[in-house]
């Protein structure tokens, strides 16, 4: 039996006002809640997008604007600033693999780690701030150092640069 209506059943009168008052006004919280979030997910959306191109371009990307794709973006700037070309596309092959694709999004997670450690160190900047992107509440530690990496001054030359040499 459906759970509201067993309330109904067993309230009468003003109570059931009183329940169909508050199933409402939780209603109206869990939409306000998931508003809240969906715009603070944008908002990180669109900070990472504007670093990570800031770092492609410290990095000699081709094309830093690639930043902007949504879940893949961040990646593709890390990864070619990492100088490791080919795993991308061999973990992304993977996930798409019943079974094991759990396997490779877990993969995934701890190259990412690896990439962003190398893009760190490529724009001049310790490769260690990378594990604050696995700790839970420091997450927001990882994105300020994110910043300081994309516009913080001093660092090295540019990747493309280091490899004409």
């Amino acid at each position: 039996m459906d759970l509201i209506f067993l309330a109904d059943e067993a309230l009468t009168g003003s109570d059931a006002a009183l329940a169909g008052g508050i199933f409402g006004a939780l209603l109206a919280l869990a939409l306000g809640l998931l508003i809240v979030a969906f715009i603070i997910a944008v908002i990180i959306w669109i900070y990472i997008s504007l670093a990570f191109t800031a770092i492609g371009r410290k990095t000699g990307h081709p094309h830093p604007a690639l930043a902007w794709i949504p879940l893949v973006g961040p990646q593709l700037i890390a990864v070619r600033a990492a100088g490791m070309h080919w795993w991308p596309i061999l973990l992304l092959i993977g996930t798409v693999i019943p079974w094991v694709g759990w396997l490779f999004a877990l993969a995934n997670a701890v190259f990412f780690i690896i990439w962003m450690w190398k893009t760190f160190e490529a724009v001049g900047k310790p490769g260690w701030w990378s594990i604050f992107q696995i700790i839970p509440i420091l997450n927001i530690v990882y994105l300020v150092f994110v910043g300081i990496a994309a516009w913080g001054s001093g660092g090295s030359a540019p990747v493309a640069a280091v490899r004409r040499k």
